[in-house]
């Protein structure tokens, strides 16, 4: 099956398909509408202004922001207390999914020395599989730890579920089975 080339111009140049354009706004930046919450840049229906690359690389494409048309800013403004709604609905998930997360406590086997200095270290993958042998599913970047745990013993861990919604977990670190017996 053969696929039909591009002609060449009069110039004898390929011409490529026009991108378009980002409306600038009162600063320099491309102003958007953002569809979802994203941490440190505001939350669903702000305005916001970003530079061009963050919006065409990151915000578009991933679906977390559109273009802010006047048609876009009249229907959010028309819509605010619905969204308002959806999203204190969302955090009130996320705050019981947090109580529940906070009530687990798991134990994650490592080697260690006789004096409990562990071989490795335990990071936030280790925390995440061990979450989700209890049917938990959170990624690496929302564990907050301070620094990888290389001692064993009880670690009360910060994870992130979202920018107003955090929570601790209780992990034990214990010396693995196969280094008892020996």
């Amino acid at each position: 099956m053969a696929t039909k080339m591009k002609e060449p111009s009069a110039s004898g140049r390929v011409k490529k398909p026009r991108i378009k354009r980002l409306p600038k706004g009162p600063h320099g930046g491309v102003e958007l509408l953002l569809i979802q919450s994203v941490e440190h840049l505001g939350s669903q229906g702000d305005v916001v202004e970003v530079k061009r690359g963050y919006a065409h690389n990151y915000l578009i494409p991933q679906g977390l922001a559109t273009i802010a048309t006047d048609h876009h800013k009249r229907m959010v403004e028309k819509h605010r207390g619905k969204l308002i709604e959806i999203e204190k609905a969302r955090e009130a998930e996320l705050h019981k999914f947090a109580n529940d997360i906070a009530k687990q406590s798991i134990t994650i086997e490592a080697n260690a020395t006789d004096d409990g200095h562990l071989y490795g270290s335990v990071g936030a993958v280790e925390i995440v599989s061990a979450l989700k042998k209890n049917e938990i599913n959170l990624s690496p970047e929302q564990i907050k730890l301070e620094g990888p745990l290389k001692e064993l013993g009880l670690y009360t861990i910060k994870f992130r579920l979202s920018s107003a919604v955090e929570g601790q977990l209780k992990v034990w670190v214990v010396p693995s089975v196969e280094a008892v017996q020996e």
